[in-house]
């Protein structure tokens, strides 16, 4: 079911890991920001589209990440983009022909991998490089690429909206999960996106994480300083005061990504 966020902005939630699709309402239809994950759940966000009498006119996946690239068939043939680095990431893990039974038997839950169609996976059109904004026929949505979490992970602000959608960061129930394989300072890389995220900040009144609860302009600035807390504690070697490892933490698995997390860059170190 959709739920309004803010003005012409709504989100369906999943229910995988409370992941977010996000909907912007534009003059001939709407951009779907990291559509959902199962596929029942698609089909309901294309049937309560088909109701409102608007069909998706593009698609956006916010990294190359396989929950945030799926599509259903029922959504269109929409323009689907990413940013040019998520989408050369994509082509690259999907150049093997293996590569779609790896990710079913690796990396999709069992109890939902039944409901988990990858036919339309990763079918995504990488803009330019530096592209400042999504283009589509619809509310500015600016582009805030950087390096935290996966190559060329975007957060998106749909700016006349004051929505900040923060891709797989700023999330109330999954710690930074850093991109440990793919560059030389991964800590650095997520401060950085943070002091990006930070910087845009102001004008946000609707903070819409990829997983997650939905927060307000006060959660804002709240979640960028406990991320950047976390990963400095990770930085540092430090046991977090941070509830999303602790024993309240929403996920029991998390805290075993903060343990491989912590290994990792102890050997780097």
């Amino acid at each position: 079911m959709l739920r309004q966020v803010a003005e012409g902005v709504l989100i369906h939630e999943s229910e995988f890991c409370q992941s977010n699709a996000v909907v912007v309402q534009g003059r001939a239809g709407v951009l779907l920001i990291d559509p959902g994950v199962q596929g029942h759940e698609m089909a309901c966000l294309a049937d309560d589209l088909r109701e409102l009498s608007q069909p998706v006119v593009a698609g956006f996946s916010t990294h190359p990440h396989w929950d945030h690239l799926l599509w259903h068939a029922e959504l269109g043939a929409a323009p689907r983009y990413g940013t040019a680095r998520c989408a050369a990431t994509v082509r690259d893990r999907l150049s093997d022909p293996g590569a779609k039974a790896r990710i079913a038997a690796q990396l999709i839950p069992p109890d939902i991998a039944e409901q988990v169609s990858l036919d339309l996976l990763g079918l995504v059109t990488g803009l330019p490089a530096d592209t400042a904004r999504i283009p589509w026929d619809g509310p500015q949505v600016r582009i805030i690429e950087h390096q935290a979490h996966a190559t060329g992970h975007a957060a998106l602000l749909i700016e006349e909206r004051g929505v900040l959608v923060a891709g797989d960061m700023l999330s109330d129930v999954l710690i930074p999960m850093l991109d440990l394989n793919a560059t030389a300072d991964p800590i650095e890389d997520y401060l950085a996106a943070l002091r990006l995220l930070e910087g845009a900040a102001d004008d946000v009144d609707v903070l819409v994480p990829g997983h997650g609860s939905i927060g307000g302009a006060d959660q804002v600035h709240a979640r960028i300083d406990q991320d950047r807390a976390y990963v400095h504690a990770l930085r540092d070697a430090q046991v977090p005061t941070d509830p999303r490892v602790g024993p309240s933490a929403t996920y029991d698995w998390v805290p075993g990504v903060h343990e491989r997390q912590l290994q990792h860059l102890a050997r780097q170190s």
